[in-house]
């Protein structure tokens, strides 16, 4: 049974940074994503940044390039997120997520196991 789990939010003015930790458990897959996910109240939920736990290729989203960086400890099974440059349109709630199947890393419908989620806020 795969669980993961979320460490790292809270609450950072405009500018600062937070690094989000994922804890996985029974997920043993090398060839497929895992990534960061985050919702806004009212607005749907969007990928924010995504690693192939084969390959290690990486992929952002637009509104994040160059100010965080996905990586993964494969050794102790943690994916991380460094969120830096923060801005208050980064505030949401944060989700780990990992792939069963495969399909485009940064699509949320293409996930089969989630955590429970980590709440950054930015405030200006």
């Amino acid at each position: 049974q795969v669980h993961l789990v979320e460490s790292g939010g809270g609450s950072v003015q405009a500018g600062g940074s937070l690094r989000l930790s994922c804890a996985a458990s029974g997920y043993t897959y090398r060839s497929y994503c895992m990534g960061w996910f985050r919702q806004a109240p009212g607005q749907e939920r969007e990928g924010v940044a995504a690693i192939h736990t084969g390959a290690g290729d990486v992929y952002y989203a637009d509104s994040v390039k160059g100010r965080f960086t996905i990586s993964r400890d494969n050794a102790k099974n943690t994916l991380f997120l460094q969120m830096n440059s923060l801005k208050p349109e980064d505030t949401a709630m944060y989700y780990c997520a990992a792939q069963r199947w495969g399909g485009y890393c940064l699509g949320p419908s293409e996930y089969h196991y989630w955590g429970q989620g980590t709440q950054v806020t930015v405030s200006s």
